[in-house]
């Protein structure tokens, strides 16, 4: 038996005594029995270079000892509250001789030893209350019994406690960069990019070592400790610590103590923590999340909510001893959302809407005579747009929409209407939207079903076109324009020619041809021609046709790209 366990025998013997009298002739029998479960089983006693998980009960110390054999010895010791502050003290312990000698010669009487035990007094040489990682370090300590006491007088908790006699440069915690902190390097809606500086360990001592990241709303944690015992953290349970680090000091039953009553008071379910790895631990009940990442010291958190501000924790895990050490936190809030822009229409006036790719756009209209049944005109100019429209939050129609749209929306006193457009994938999209209480002449022109230009091949020559194109029953304006185009026109320019929302305002008054009145009573024969002349031989020309409306708003049938015969 070592010195360490022969000293915790001295201190124990006087508590073993008051509740067992036992024979003269079977004390010597008794106290080896307790020097063998001291040495097996005391988990007062701190290995050297071995971090304890334990338990601690609120308003109850716990102590814990550890042996410094010899004089100039470096001495560290380090304790972790996990999710509670901690009291604790580190104490030197003045033996007697007779606790350092080889246990030879008749014992001394109980009572003696028990005497003895009140009359020790150790120094204390640290002390410290509060929920930081604390250390204690000397370069050269004196040879004797160390006492490190433990108190929480808050609740229930969890704590470490490591002490060692090696040099600084074993320790198994990796070593903070100079600058500790973490970083944030740039904030998004739903993203946040943080780094910090490498730990010297990895390189200098070659420690494997391993980087997590700990996410929560809450605030900042000074240990992977407190993590793990937040994520483990049950509101009907208590956590014990991980089996095997922490274990009954003594079999109590074999020393003729009572067992009933024990565990009753303080009992709890045993769950042991997480191991660190490359994983992500998720628990939506404490709503915190743990990322470990391998050796990176960048890292891009996602998946985050808008205007929430989140506590951003890294800590360094030594992968062999799985002892882990703190950054300095970092907090920040995500950006808000992008405000939807909402465009007021206004009743009988043409709105000009435009939608991003894949956007979306509101539109609010209040009309005054609300009682009545609202006329909306939606012209899509180039691609489907899906329309949503709501009335006080009830939703009226949704459909998607190509072309000229009309839909009549009942009325309702008071009433306020909400148009909601979402492009397509294919690109942004143009829109003209009318709303009117009085649609009578007001409404967009109406097309044909086919708004195809037909050009005339057998009728075309050096210097012109023919080309036909479909009317309607009522008596419209049509203008037709034309643009000289090179034989490498691209699908883009195709693309933006065939804007329908653009007018003859956007024309040059050079590429007017006429503009003329028609209709057909008979939809079959509603058909006009016209021959543009003054072309050029072997010259291509795109041909575009517009309807004006009684509103003056103008839609574009389908553009044309015709070629003149170069040779006649």
């Amino acid at each position: 038996m070592d010195l360490l366990h022969w000293c915790l025998l001295w201190l124990l013997l006087p508590l073993i005594s008051r509740t067992q009298k036992l024979p003269t002739r079977d004390e010597e029998l008794f106290q080896m029995q307790i020097r063998d479960k001291a040495f097996f089983h005391d988990s007062s006693v701190i290995p050297d270079g071995a971090e304890v998980s334990s338990y601690l009960f609120r308003h109850t110390p716990r102590r814990y000892f550890f042996m410094v054999e010899e004089d100039n010895t470096p001495l560290s010791v380090t304790v972790t509250p996990c999710d509670a502050p901690l009291e604790w003290k580190l104490s030197l312990q003045e033996l007697p001789e007779e606790a350092s000698a080889d246990g030879s010669g008749d014992p001394e009487p109980l009572d003696q030893q028990r005497q003895q035990m009140t009359d020790v007094e150790g120094t204390e040489l640290f002390s410290y209350k509060g929920n930081d990682v604390e250390y204690f370090l000397s370069s050269s300590s004196p040879a004797g019994l160390y006492q490190v006491e433990l108190l929480s007088t808050e609740k229930d908790t969890h704590f470490k406690v490591y002490a060692t006699t090696t040099p600084e440069s074993d320790q198994p915690y990796p070593d903070l960069p100079y600058d500790p902190r973490v970083d944030v390097t740039s904030v998004g809606r739903t993203t946040v990019t943080l780094a910090w500086k490498p730990s010297p360990t990895a390189s200098l001592l070659k420690q494997p070592i391993e980087y997590c990241v700990v996410i929560n709303k809450e605030h900042n944690f000074k240990s992977l400790c407190a993590v793990e015992t937040k994520m483990n953290s049950d509101d009907a349970f208590m956590v014990a610590p991980k089996p095997g680090l922490d274990f009954n000091p003594f079999d109590f039953a074999h020393f003729g103590f009572p067992t009933d009553n024990l565990g009753k008071d303080r009992s709890f379910l045993a769950n042991p923590s997480p191991k660190v790895g490359r994983h992500v631990s998720w628990r939506p009940k404490v709503d915190i999340q743990k990322i470990c990442i391998g050796n990176k010291n960048i890292f891009t958190v996602s998946d985050l909510k808008p205007d929430t501000q989140y506590y951003f924790d890294v800590f360094m895990v030594n992968t062999n001893s799985n002892m882990s050490t703190a950054y300095v936190g970092a907090f920040a809030r995500t950006k808000k959302e992008a405000k939807q822009k909402t465009v007021v229409l206004k009743d009988g006036r043409v709105t000009d809407v435009f939608v991003k790719r894949k956007g979306t756009k509101f539109l609010r209209l209040a009309p005054a005579s609300s009682h009545q049944k609202v006329t909306l005109f939606i012209h899509s100019c180039l691609d489907t747009v899906q329309v949503q429209v709501r009335r006080d939050g009830k939703l009226l129609l949704s459909q998607n929409v190509e072309g000229i749209r009309q839909f009549q929306l009942r009325g309702k006193p008071r009433a306020k209407y909400l148009i909601r457009l979402k492009g397509n994938k294919k690109g942004a999209s143009t829109l003209k939207i009318l709303a009117t209480t009085r649609p009578s002449k007001q409404e967009f022109p109406s097309l044909p079903q086919d708004t195809r230009i037909k050009a005339f091949d057998n009728l075309r020559t050096c210097s012109s076109v023919t080309v036909a194109w479909l009317g309607t029953q009522e008596r419209r304006k049509f203008c037709i324009y034309r643009k000289e185009v090179d034989g490498n026109y691209r699908v883009d320019q195709r693309r933006r020619d065939q804007n329908q929302c653009l007018g003859p305002d956007t024309r040059e008054k050079s590429e007017k041809v006429l503009c003329k009145y028609f209709h057909g009573q008979n939809l079959k024969k509603a058909v006009t021609t016209e021959t543009i002349r003054d072309l050029q031989p072997g010259k291509s020309y795109l041909l575009d046709v517009y309807v004006v409306g009684h509103g003056g708003h103008s839609v574009k049938y389908q553009s044309k790209v015709v070629k003149t015969r170069k040779v006649c």
